[in-house]
């Protein structure tokens, strides 16, 4: 077989950068630090409603058991009108990405 080794130049616009992929997802990550999302943050990430989101997630025994923050967990739940949801939002991306088939395919027991 044979081979051609070639020199190539790329030229980059000053306003780029190139990083690794383990750079970026660590930059990622670091975003969400110290973030928290209100009711409406969760909806836009997951694309389904409050309504949805209180049924099948938030108000599901087993999930609530670690999402509240009385237990321990990232989630505030209002206990009073008015109040409103708080998420940690590095936590509950988290939770999100391990619990999606649980979450989205329909088996809550």
């Amino acid at each position: 077989m044979q081979q051609l080794n070639v020199n190539l130049s790329i030229d980059i616009p000053t306003d780029y950068v190139l990083i690794s992929k383990i750079e970026l997802e660590d930059l990622q990550k670091e975003q969400l630090l110290g973030t928290y999302w209100t009711m409406k943050d969760l909806e836009v990430r997951t694309s389904k409603k409050q309504v949805w989101l209180k049924e099948n997630l938030l108000y599901v025994p087993k999930f609530k058991e670690s999402l509240d923050v009385k237990n321990g967990g990232f989630v505030y739940y209002p206990s009073k009108s008015g109040e409103k949801w708080s998420f940690q939002a590095s936590e509950m991306a988290k939770f999100l990405d391990k619990n999606f088939c649980l979450i989205f395919g329909g088996r809550k027991s």
